[in-house]
């Protein structure tokens, strides 16, 4: 962080501390808030988008206390070393000169009860803060990508096991998502086994049903084919009763008078053919 600190734009930058001792009180119900950092473990931000801090409770009231936030770029300064928030503190109660005002004030203070002596290895102070600008304008830039360099390898290797774990389970996210896919699939076999199931039944159904028509067609059959055969052997008994009993009706004459008109007729018939 040394880079981002001292060398990134200015000579040296200071954390400003005048802006929270001053801030004003002000009286509001506590607000949701959302992790503004880049940098924070344990609060990622997907496509750049804040998102919500777990760690603040409803009734945190945030608009007084609000939650520290690490920058990754230092504030901006004015001279190389004076934070920009010191001037806006002033602004606000004195206007714009106020803050020029009270450096030549505390100065002529410092330098009339003699507080800040000005001795002879005074110039030594004046060429040691040239030797740091021109140190930094020399190897200021080189020097900060350096150091941001050697930082992101490192946040890189910090966040790898978390970034692998992360990995690891939005694949067992996935997994479980396609068993999910898998078991909805259930339904349908479930529903084709249960019309399988009715298919079956059905066949059975009529299957039984073939088998007692059949049989009540057999019975059927049966009793027409006994009726059948009781007329016909009815029939046969009452033509040979009937025949028998013209036979003995009948004399010897008749019989033989009978015999010759048949031959008659026979012969007849011969003829005519």
């Amino acid at each position: 962080m040394l880079s981002r600190l001292a060398l990134r734009s200015e000579l040296f930058r200071v954390t400003p501390l005048c802006a929270s001792v001053v801030r004003t009180t002000q009286t509001k119900p506590a607000v949701a808030t959302t992790n503004e950092s880049i940098i924070v473990p344990g609060f990622p931000k997907p496509n750049g988008q804040p998102q919500p801090n777990p760690f603040d409770g409803p009734e945190r009231d945030l608009v007084n206390f609000p939650r520290l936030v690490r920058l990754e770029e230092p504030a901006k300064t004015r001279y190389l070393f004076v934070p920009e928030e010191w001037f806006e503190v002033f602004y606000k109660k004195t206007g714009v000169t106020g803050p020029y005002i009270f450096a030549a004030g505390v100065t002529t203070y410092l330098l009339s009860k003699e507080i800040w002596v000005v001795e002879h290895e005074f110039p030594y102070v004046l060429a040691t803060i040239g030797l740091f600008y021109v140190g930094w304008k020399k190897f200021g830039s080189s020097l900060a990508d350096f150091l941001d360099k050697e930082i992101d390898e490192y946040e890189t290797s910090c966040n790898a096991s978390r970034k692998s774990e992360i990995d690891g389970l939005k694949k067992c996210i996935e997994h479980q998502n396609q068993e999910v896919w898998r078991t909805e699939a259930q339904k349908h076999v479930i529903q084709a086994k249960r019309e399988n199931v009715a298919i079956q039944l059905e066949a059975i159904y009529r299957e039984r049903a073939l088998q007692a028509y059949n049989q009540v067609k057999r019975r059927l059959d049966y009793q027409l084919d006994l009726a059948n055969l009781t007329r016909s052997v009815q029939q046969r008994h009452m033509v040979n009763w009937i025949i028998e009993n013209v036979l003995k009706s009948l004399t010897h004459e008749q019989e033989k008078q009978s015999f010759k008109k048949c031959m008659v007729d026979l012969q007849a018939l011969a003829t005519k053919a």
